[in-house]
């Protein structure tokens, strides 16, 4: 009877709750060092990506490209107007198919920045959110306008220096309507046009064109989630104990996933790397969330460099993994309001 309760327990902690991925897939370009993207690494991502169990709702990437010349120099395109978002899904409609399960993601991509002379495009930038439909509805997105958050400290370098910008999805789940925010996004390098960078060992966190546009990121979690439930999920430059970290911790009083399920102490700078550069390894990604956002796990993440996880090799930044469950307000309200013990 006990085995009995607990397995229903645990069916119904499975089914209540959802799963987020964030991942910098580097382009799908890391076999070639970043270069150039080649169908591989699409092929593989996928792979590892649709062989989570459970699956997950919510998939947070960040460095897609869209067209250029980065993107196909390496990969025959499908169809001409094909872009590197397309190709991925191409290769999870793939995967699903020899899994003999149907594909449940509905893909969409927001656009930042895009370097070329004319016509011509080397490299361009951007995020994207793929959204489990049969379990979520997408009630609203920025797509066609992602908010820009880019500080420019040195305004003649306006043009060159890479945009930043947030994805917005409002989400409902389909089985109780409880909405959901999901903020994506990717902030800038620490400028070494800055004084303090060269006052500081560290570096990545520490740049004031961070902190800036962790600012205006903060502010419009909170103007557009209007007090629903959000997470906040991408690669953020900045490790645990940093400038940045903390401000979103301590000021805008996010709560962090890897935090909250003990996975990471917040004091420590270098104990679970997420990111790497030949033998330098860094915590860079993160995954936020807004208190009605109870964290339950983190199954599947592995820190950079463990050869056990399905994402090993696959970019330079390792995916963050987590189970969640959305609290409705009257069960927040209520744990806020009860007698301490």
């Amino acid at each position: 009877m006990r085995a009995f309760l607990f397995h229903a327990a645990w069916v119904m902690s499975m089914t209540d709750s959802l799963r987020i991925v964030s991942y910098n897939v580097r382009y799908f370009g890391h076999a070639l060092r970043g270069l150039a993207s080649t169908l591989g690494p699409k092929r593989r991502v996928a792979a590892a990506l649709a062989t989570l169990e459970p699956l997950p709702d919510i998939i947070c990437l960040q460095e897609v490209e869209t067209q250029s010349f980065r993107s196909s120099v390496a990969h025959r395109r499908a169809h001409p107007g094909e872009t590197q978002l397309e190709a991925f899904m191409g290769r999870m409609e793939e995967t699903f198919a020899l899994l003999n399960r149907p594909m449940p993601y509905e893909a969409f991509y927001f656009r930042a920045h895009r370097y070329g002379v004319r016509d011509f495009s080397l490299y361009t930038t951007g995020l994207a959110i793929l959204v489990n439909t049969r379990r979520l509805s997408v009630d609203t997105h920025n797509v066609d306008a992602p908010h820009p958050i880019t500080h420019h400290h040195v305004r003649m370098l306006r043009e060159r220096k890479q945009s930043r910008i947030c994805a917005h999805m409002r989400l409902v789940r389909q089985e109780d309507g409880l909405p959901l925010h999901v903020f994506n996004t990717h902030l800038s390098l620490p400028t070494p046009f800055a004084r303090a960078f060269w006052a500081t060992r560290d570096k990545m966190g520490n740049g004031i064109n961070q902190l800036h546009e962790a600012r205006a990121l903060a502010t419009l979690v909170q103007r557009h989630s209007k007090g629903e439930p959000f997470v906040v999920c991408g690669d953020f430059n900045s490790p645990p104990a940093s400038p940045v970290y903390r401000f979103f911790c301590d000021e805008a009083h996010f709560t962090s996933a890897q935090v909250a399920v003990g996975q990471i102490d917040p004091r420590a700078s270098r104990g679970f790397p997420t990111a790497g550069f030949m033998h330098v390894r860094m915590h860079l990604d993160h995954i936020f969330s807004s208190e009605r956002v109870r964290w339950l796990d983190t199954d599947g993440t592995h820190a950079f460099g463990d050869t056990r996880s399905r994402f090993h090799g696959l970019s330079d930044h390792m995916p963050l993994i987590a189970r969640f469950r959305v609290e409705p307000l009257a069960v927040q309200a209520e744990a806020s309001t009860s007698p301490a013990p």
